[in-house]
């Protein structure tokens, strides 16, 4: 598996890592699956405190307690829940972060995190205060470097200005090309995109559209159904010695500004197809071109000022 350095931090990561949060509560079964994708090369687990309540951190602690060193850990911050209730409200001030740290450490059986992400953000957020907060972790050796998860363009621009993330995860496929807006910039300031949902809920998976046909049913973000399937075709045909998947997977880490792909899966087989994925050819730029030709490059339109 190749790895790239994430932004401008010393962590080199699998070009295909495991966005955790849909592995499940079965133990075994998702021990099973980050197993497999460790022996595969995946290096890079994605996690969050408020998946599953703190289960999805407890389990990833436990496959990774034997092989620490060889594993980047991200973790995330700032949705506060209480154990047991239901729900959750935002919270990024560096009281809440500090006190929030220490579970995330506990639950994942680890004295260090790799990578701590704010789990969203507003430009109402006391931002000095969070990067404060984390500025003092790191300082602490408690995190290793930090991220935001985001796409709000205001929320972006405050961070790149005032903080030294390493990363921006973002959600980034074919069919949602939005964060392509901000490439450039984060290149520039030596800052990766960490690419979550990049199968765009399966609408891009290899699967016949017959079996997608009710997740297709309302759209997927400014696609109708029925571009849906024009596009899927229009890609197949554009490569057509690559699955859906794989010409997916590539058109993402084609972009110099992309890290990683935070991939989601919560079986083996899915983990095999998206480190294949990784591991195909990759596209070469009149291929790259003829991609874009055929989807759509949105722009996020609020959150802007």
């Amino acid at each position: 598996m190749k790895k790239r350095r994430l932004g401008h931090s010393d962590l080199y990561v699998s070009e295909m890592g495991l966005g955790c949060m849909s592995l499940g509560t079965d133990k075994e079964k998702a021990l099973s699956t980050l197993d497999e994708a460790i022996e595969l090369g995946v290096n890079y687990l994605d996690t969050a405190d408020l998946y599953d309540q703190g289960t999805n951190e407890e389990i990833v602690g436990d496959a990774i307690k034997n092989r620490r060193q060889d594993i980047i850990v991200a973790t995330k911050v700032g949705n506060r829940f209480e154990q047991g209730k239901p729900g959750w409200h935002w919270d990024p001030s560096k009281t809440y972060i500090k006190e929030a740290v220490k579970k995330s450490l506990s639950r994942l059986k680890t004295d260090y995190i790799d990578l701590y992400q704010l789990h969203g953000g507003t430009i109402d957020d006391p931002i000095d205060e969070t990067i404060e907060a984390f500025e003092e972790l790191k300082q602490e050796g408690v995190i290793r470097y930090y991220g935001i998860s985001s796409i709000r363009p205001n929320v972006i621009k405050d961070y790149i200005k005032k903080s030294n993330i390493v990363s921006i995860m973002m959600q980034y496929s074919l069919f949602d090309r939005r964060p392509e807006e901000w490439f450039s910039l984060l290149e520039e300031n030596n800052i990766s995109v960490v690419a979550r949902g990049p199968l765009a809920k399966g609408l891009l998976s290899g699967k016949p559209f017959s079996e997608l046909k009710k997740k297709a049913a309302g759209g997927y973000l400014s696609y109708h159904e029925d571009e849906i399937v024009a596009a899927r075709e229009a890609i197949s045909n554009a490569v057509p010695d690559l699955s859906l998947t794989e010409a997916s997977v590539q058109y993402i880490l084609k972009h110099n500004a992309v890290g990683t792909i935070a991939a989601g899966a919560s079986s083996i087989e899915q983990i095999r197809e998206n480190v294949r994925a990784a591991q195909s050819r990759p596209l070469s730029e009149q291929e790259r071109k003829a991609l874009q030709y055929y989807t759509k490059r949105n722009v996020y339109e609020a959150h802007r000022k």
